[in-house]
């Protein structure tokens, strides 16, 4: 088991436990977490899981794949350089306390 914290553009936050292998986004969704839509379920095509991954732990994730970097360009919200979909952020015990910013809206 691991553990993420979103954080929402409010400031409110939300500490989730996890299943190791399952992505951030079906954590989020699994737990009712708000600003995460997931309109595609996980299959890298919509980006209604945009997330900005905390600066502590961005060097954790592996790098962007092409498909992803693609559809973080047409993110509803402004694309950071911590721009990530959630839905490929496969949770690991490395990834233990993963931080997570929502932002503002998805679509």
């Amino acid at each position: 088991m691991s553990a993420i914290t979103f954080i929402h553009p409010d400031g409110r936050s939300d500490h989730i436990e996890t299943s190791d292998g399952e992505s951030a986004m079906q954590a989020a969704t699994r737990h009712g977490i708000d600003g995460i839509l997931a309109e595609c379920g996980g299959n890298a095509m919509c980006a209604t899981c945009h997330v900005y991954v905390d600066e502590a732990w961005l060097a954790r994730l592996p790098a962007v794949a092409d498909d992803e970097d693609a559809l973080l360009d047409g993110t509803a919200t402004e694309r950071l350089p911590n721009s990530r979909l959630s839905c490929q952020i496969q949770l690991t015990p490395a990834l233990d306390g993963l931080v997570l910013r929502l932002p503002e809206r998805q679509v």
